[in-house]
């Protein structure tokens, strides 16, 4: 095997999260989807997909109808397709026993969050977890 198909086999795995390396994985992620393309972790970082919006509709005999309109520019198809690659893909770096747990989250952003908080937490469980491990 040559240096460019080895190089192009470790490119292609997604890194898989580990309890306790949360940060090292994260700024790995972070740069997975950067290379695969940028548009994805921007739909994480800064939740730029596309959401729709209910439009409601009065009929002619009074009443209201709620649709939510297709998805209707390319620009808005196209925050829609980075949406769910970036949604597919982060359960891919998750461990299996992890998986039901954010089958729940519907858009990247949601799902990144919850991670961040199940795996990162915050200040006070990162000293709990120190203590616990001391």
């Amino acid at each position: 095997m040559d240096l460019e198909t080895t190089q192009n086999n470790a490119a292609a795995k997604l890194p898989l999260l580990k309890q306790g390396e949360y940060e090292m994985w994260r700024l790995i992620i972070e740069q997975y989807f950067q290379i695969q393309d940028y548009a994805l972790w921007d739909v994480i970082e800064n939740d730029n997909s596309f959401k729709p919006t209910a439009r409601t509709i009065t009929n002619a005999d009074g009443t209201s109808t709620s649709m939510i309109p297709g998805v209707v520019t390319t620009k808005e198809n196209t925050q829609k397709k980075n949406d769910v690659k970036a949604r597919s893909m982060l359960p891919m770096a998750l461990p299996n026993e992890h998986l039901l747990r954010f089958n729940q989250y519907k858009d990247a952003k949601t799902l990144f969050d919850a991670i961040q908080t199940r795996f990162g937490g915050n200040d006070a469980t990162k000293k709990t977890q120190k203590t616990l491990l001391k």
